[in-house]
């Protein structure tokens, strides 16, 4: 006891500027997990989600006996394995190919041009795809121009995948160069110095430096990433699908899916089904990664 009052007297600075992030994360994580409860009722606005009536498993069945809710879940689990498996091959291959840049004008402004895609809404990438690659797009305005077919990439329901992909390490790659260019300036210069001095080339350097130093971060982002492995980015697919019921069949997902039910039944409860439904299945994936990691490597684990 004695030693905690004086770890907290010690570290109380770090402690009050930690209060906020605390209040935060109870305010907005840990008290809305009381609604967990709507999932197993019929909920109505007048009796609220404590007196609202109970159905047991009856949202649940709704899901499942639509057939739709294999498909959804397969969807989202594939479309986030790509995004999470290339996004690290794009994301730590530039972050090493500007680590490497030695000219500072031509690297910032490369990092810049990046990143930058990261702040674009969807809403406005939505648009710009859909006026170059539309029907009556850009793209066809040219080829049209030149005596060639028409094209449009909202018809091609076996590439749309690929175009998602695409899409998603254009836009997000920018962001996680950042965070593995912060890790490579943390790794000692000593090493890649005693390399050159060794007679150590570009290629050798960055295979037996670099990327081994970097697995700690990539370990970390990679199991942060497998936490919302059955969570699709509402934003990204529902903007760039939106209710082309051509693509939903290979681009529907989970969180879009739900969306649709809502407008035309707005059924609360199979809603809140639909997200404890993706929130058991991302905690056991998690614990099950993290389980697995700690086998391997204990010091690369997040808990």
């Amino acid at each position: 006891m004695n030693r905690l009052k004086i770890n907290i007297k010690k570290n109380r600075t770090l402690l009050l500027m930690l209060v906020p992030s605390i209040i935060f994360v109870v305010i907005f994580s840990y008290i809305p997990m009381a609604g967990v409860v709507v999932a197993f009722k019929n909920y109505n606005y007048y009796d609220g989600f404590l007196k609202s009536p109970w159905v047991g498993f009856d949202n649940f069945h709704y899901l499942f006996v639509t057939g739709k809710i294999w498909e959804l879940t397969r969807n989202t689990l594939l479309y986030n394995m790509a995004f999470i498996f290339f996004g690290i091959i794009f994301e730590v291959g530039f972050a090493i190919i500007l680590s490497e840049i030695t000219g500072k004008v031509f690297k910032k402004v490369a990092q810049g041009f990046i990143f930058l895609p990261y702040f674009i809404s969807w809403v406005v990438v939505s648009t710009i795809m859909l006026n170059i690659f539309g029907e009556n797009g850009v793209l066809n305005s040219i080829l049209g121009a030149v005596g060639i077919k028409g094209f449009s990439i909202y018809q091609q329901v076996s590439q749309w995948p690929l175009v998602m992909i695409f899409v998603r390490l254009w836009k997000q790659t920018g962001y996680g160069t950042v965070v593995y260019l912060a890790a490579i300036a943390g790794i000692s210069q000593e090493m890649s110095e005693a390399s050159k001095i060794d007679g150590a080339s570009v290629w050798q350097r960055i295979r037996y430096i670099t990327i081994p130093s970097l697995k700690p971060t990539i370990f970390i982002m990679t199991l942060l990433a497998i936490g919302n492995i059955f969570r699709g980015d509402f934003g990204m697919f529902y903007q760039l699908v939106g209710s082309n019921q051509l693509l939903l069949q290979s681009s529907d997902v989970i969180d879009t899916y739900v969306y649709r039910s809502l407008i035309t039944t707005p059924n609360i409860g199979m809603s809140t089904a639909a997200g404890l439904y993706q929130s058991v299945l991302c905690f056991v994936t998690i614990c099950t990664a993290n389980y697995l990691v700690k086998w391997f490597e204990p010091d690369y684990t997040l808990f």
